[in-house]
């Protein structure tokens, strides 16, 4: 399949590292001008780079804003014209016992997880739907239906991801745009080896201790083993393209076949 995103212009949230740089990178190398945001300057900076070295050609923009908050959404908004393609990728996670996360913990992870993916489809689905074609995509997990005991903050907020994006995806209805949700899998990135040094300890070899975290964490997965970000990057291509075009208000995975269950 020839996928050329070519005069399509993207924002990936949360893009300075993992999961965001590779689908910005592969958005770029398809042929699409990429909005690159991370919380630093230096570090967005440093991504529109590794874009750059990735995709010698590529049109880059980096934005520092912080989409946790209405005000960096509105720094962001201010900088960025009309998008076709809009990922919402920004998120965070990590281990916590159900009991002891307290109400700010709780709001903080749902305004990260949530209304940062609220705030920019409101702002950009409108002119999507005027101009008769655009891409929405949250990127959720398969935390959002196989809640984890050890994070059960952040899958109830993936959980309503997937109901957003069905919201958005019914309000954009008829219009030519689309809106889906993108069910990652566990994922190799940096946050995550951290993550699995705290569950399965940071004494071991990272290819044993992958092996462990699988096995004893993630023992649903068909694939056994951590997914790479491009593999993701992949699936967020095609979804932006114009052979996506039926494929919406979904929730398609891309989860090495970890959710057990013939449906999300």
């Amino acid at each position: 399949m020839d996928i050329d995103l070519g005069g399509r212009r993207a924002l990936v949230s949360g893009s300075s590292q993992g999961i965001g740089l590779a689908i910005a990178t592969e958005l770029a190398r398809s042929g699409a001008a990429v909005v690159v945001n991370g919380r630093s300057q230096e570090k967005t900076e440093q991504a529109a780079d590794a874009v750059r070295q990735e995709v010698p050609a590529a049109d880059v923009m980096a934005v520092a804003a912080d989409l946790a908050t209405a005000a960096g959404a509105d720094e962001l908004k201010a900088q960025v014209g009309e998008l076709d393609i809009l990922v919402n990728n920004l998120g965070i996670f990590g281990a916590k016992p159900v009991l002891e996360i307290d109400d700010d913990e709780w709001r903080r992870y749902f305004e990260v997880n949530v209304l940062s993916a609220v705030r920019l489809i409101r702002h950009y689905l409108p002119g999507m739907m005027e101009r008769g074609f655009g891409r929405v995509m949250n990127i959720a997990s398969d935390s959002a239906v196989v809640t984890p005991l050890e994070m059960v903050h952040y899958g109830v907020t993936k959980t309503a991801l997937l109901a957003v994006t069905r919201g958005f995806a019914k309000a954009a209805a008829g219009t030519g745009v689309t809106v889906n949700s993108v069910m990652a899998g566990p994922t190799h990135t940096p946050g995550v080896e951290e993550f699995v040094g705290e569950l399965v300890g940071d004494d071991l070899p990272w290819d044993e201790a992958q092996r462990q975290f699988m096995k004893e964490h993630r023992p649903y997965s068909l694939i056994q083993r951590l997914i790479e970000p491009p593999e993701i990057g992949n699936m967020v291509v095609y979804l932006s393209s114009t052979q996506a075009s039926v494929t919406t208000g979904g929730a398609i995975r891309v989860d090495g076949g970890y959710i057990d269950s013939i449906l999300p």
